[in-house]
């Protein structure tokens, strides 16, 4: 548990509890407090950073609906297993959502192949039956705790520059910084299934577990596709979040 030291807030024109929130935030996220382990009290919390217990329980409410802390009656507020969300309003590659939420990500390549382009994935790349695609499979890391086993599909002219690279970051800069591919916007499309023999390996599931399996083809800014991917995300580690308006 970390000292008192660690836990003050500075002086800020923020509300306190959006300081002490954030202060509470850092230390989930970067590991201070471990996932299930307990906070301080709030009556611990009050001396500590001598402010209200209402101004501490506004400070636990939003670690609450961010999903970072949970409550167990009569016996205080611990750490959730980190459940990431990525806002679908932007297109954004894994990394690049969850680091600027203040997240570590990271990837581990499996395999990278070419390969004769499944059915499915030829008629999302517009291919021709029987042409070939480059499959690159990856298991993608939270916190250093593996959330998605990533399949992605590219067409040839683009996969085949892949194959001497690092692929432990994000794929969309490198398309668009290396390859010089500027992105347009992507279809994506969600669905639970039971978690595979791949799935349950790499992702430390049981069998007959269920996943979130996210299906997303991006298209570069002329509309081509270029990308196909199953995403396949821990239902208890992720959440994809959408907002839509009513014109």
């Amino acid at each position: 548990m970390p000292d008192a030291n660690q836990m003050m807030v500075e002086e800020s024109p923020l509300p306190l509890y959006v300081q002490i929130r954030d202060n509470l935030r850092r230390q989930i996220l970067d590991g201070t407090f471990q996932v299930h382990e307990r906070l301080p009290s709030e009556n611990t919390m009050m001396k500590t950073f001598r402010v209200s217990r209402i101004t501490i329980r506004q400070a636990l409410r939003d670690l609450h609906n961010e999903g970072l802390v949970f409550s167990a009656q009569g016996k205080g507020t611990f750490v959730s297993k980190p459940k990431a969300v990525q806002n679908v309003q932007r297109l954004e590659g894994f990394g690049e959502a969850m680091a600027a939420q203040g997240y570590e990500a990271s990837a581990r390549v499996l395999s990278i192949q070419q390969l004769k382009a499944p059915k499915a994935v030829a008629a999302s790349l517009d291919l021709e039956p029987g042409d070939d695609a480059v499959e690159v499979k990856r298991v993608r890391y939270l916190n250093r705790s593996a959330v998605c086993v990533e399949n992605s599909y590219f067409p040839m002219d683009i996969g085949r520059r892949m194959f001497s690279l690092d692929l432990s970051g994000d794929i969309f800069p490198m398309l668009e910084n290396l390859f010089g591919v500027p992105l347009g916007g992507a279809d994506i499309s969600l669905d639970a299934i039971l978690a595979d023999d791949e799935a349950q390996q790499h992702l430390n599931l049981k069998s007959g577990e269920a996943i979130l399996r996210v299906e997303r083809l991006t298209h570069n800014r002329e509309g081509r596709p270029i990308d196909f991917e199953y995403l396949c995300y821990r239902g208890d580690s992720f959440k994809y979040q959408f907002r839509i308006d009513r014109k």
